[in-house]
């Protein structure tokens, strides 16, 4: 079997997720063979350096060990059984693990299958629950520009990044949209903290003028990924916080990309010091293995819903899979590591070598600014550095990246003109250096014109 037998197949069949098919006439698919810690290696014996943790869910490295024990023993056991009516020892012991070590005050748990579906949960149970409680005027929600919740009609509606929303518009509810904290965009001599507490005004205002219809804010905390890994400071979440308290609405915060050690806690809420009245977990939470998401909500929302049958009070959203048991274990095994290993403290090592491994690319001509958040580091790319001009998005600058790293080895896959590092937590010091420079290689091609 080579690259070229699986390629000639998949064209004939497969429709790629968020991708221009007509593209692969010139970039044709890469088909992966296996994989091990951060590399995968194709059908030809080429390897690749997977810098974005497969789409940011991949955290102990592909073929892990222990999470690979951990399956093989679950599928001699329990493969699937529904959770309505049925309970089962993977689903308990994640929800209890997960109540333990969330932000305080989220004390039950509610699965789903992916990111997506997590914020179409909070999103109804939000909204059921005013309704629930006598105040069926709250049926809205606030949002910030540039955020990003998912693919499915209500996580869609959410989110503001024009490229992936503003086909569907006419399909979406009406959600009051906030200009967002984003640093990228403060003034001069402004720090982070300072731009998160002028840009916050706006979000104030919000809540004031719509607080009565309300349900809930949804935010992605520290960090906008898919808009562009786009990063603010904590004390806008502590704003909120208080905000949403004065004014009887919902926090929901999205944690599905920030979550599980990403953002050098263990959630990013934890650098506030704040607890949302729903936390929507997924992508790492299974060490990307298996599709899985939980809502965490206060046993105040929870209460809400408990009530006589007749009285048609109850959460009926469901998924066929909902707390799959094997998807349960593989987050059980994820767990597992981030308490028998130093995950945290390692990872602010390996933060710190892809600081130093990057620290030079400030200085280069087209680079805007090169920021990060714990795992996560982006490097801004723009036609004009003074004016912070982008480049036309036309012009695709970040797709020279792209396969100019994919002849080197390496997995990276631009946002736009926005390159960014989301490795797993087992990458080393010497990969991180390989990275910067087939990273910086690729920024020289690509702006070389």
């Amino acid at each position: 079997m080579t690259n070229l037998d699986l390629i000639e197949r998949d064209l004939e069949v497969l429709w790629h997720p968020c991708t221009q098919m007509k593209d692969h006439e010139q970039l044709p698919p890469i088909p992966i063979r296996s994989g091990r810690g951060v590399w995968l290696e194709d059908f030809d014996g080429k390897r690749y350096l997977d810098a974005i943790s497969s789409w940011w869910v991949n955290l102990f490295g592909h073929n892990n060990p222990h999470i690979n024990a951990a399956l093989r023993d679950q599928l001699e056991r329990l493969e699937h059984v529904m959770l309505a009516g049925f309970t089962h020892e993977p689903a308990l012991q994640l929800a209890e693990r997960l109540v333990q070590i969330s932000p305080a005050g989220l004390t039950r748990c509610f699965y789903a299958d992916n990111g997506s579906s997590a914020v179409e949960v909070a999103l109804k149970m939000s909204y059921h629950y005013w309704r629930n409680v006598g105040k069926p005027r709250k049926t809205r929600f606030i949002g910030l520009e540039n955020g990003y919740h998912g693919e499915t009609l209500g996580a869609l509606a959410a989110g503001s990044v024009p490229l992936y929303r503003q086909i569907y518009a006419p399909l979406l509810m009406d959600v009051i949209t906030v200009p967002s904290p984003d640093a990228f965009n403060r003034e001069a001599g402004e720090s982070w903290a300072d731009c998160a507490h002028r840009r916050f005004a706006k979000m104030e205002e919000a809540l004031a003028r719509h607080g009565d219809e309300v349900c809930g804010v949804i935010i992605e905390p520290l960090v906008q990924c898919a808009g562009g890994m786009r990063m603010y400071d904590p004390v806008y979440l502590n704003l909120l916080r208080d905000a949403c308290e004065r004014h009887g609405v919902h926090l929901i915060a999205d944690e599905i990309a920030v979550g599980f050690g990403r953002t050098g806690t263990l959630f990013a809420c934890e650098q506030a010091g704040i607890s949302p009245d729903f936390l929507c977990l997924a992508k790492g939470l299974t060490g990307g293995y298996l599709p899985l998401s939980a809502v965490l909500t206060t046993e105040a929302v929870y209460a809400a819903f408990y009530d006589d049958y007749a009285n048609l009070n109850a959460f009926l959203h469901s998924h066929s899979y909902t707390g799959n048991p094997l998807g349960c274990r593989a987050a059980l095994a994820t767990l597992d590591l981030f308490e028998r290993d130093d995950v945290l403290g390692r990872n602010l090592r390996l933060a710190e070598a892809m600081r130093n491994a990057t620290a030079h690319f400030a200085e280069h001509s087209h680079i805007a600014e090169v920021r990060q958040t714990g795992m996560i580091l982006a490097v801004e790319l723009v036609k004009d550095k003074a004016a912070r001009e982008p480049y036309p998005w036309q012009e695709r600058r970040g797709l020279i990246v792209y396969r100019h790293a994919l002849k080197r080895g390496v997995l990276l896959r631009p946002l736009g003109n926005v390159l960014y590092f989301m490795p797993p937590y087992v990458i080393t010091p010497d990969e991180i250096e390989l990275l910067a420079e087939v990273a910086l290689e690729g920024i020289q091609l690509a702006t070389a014109e």
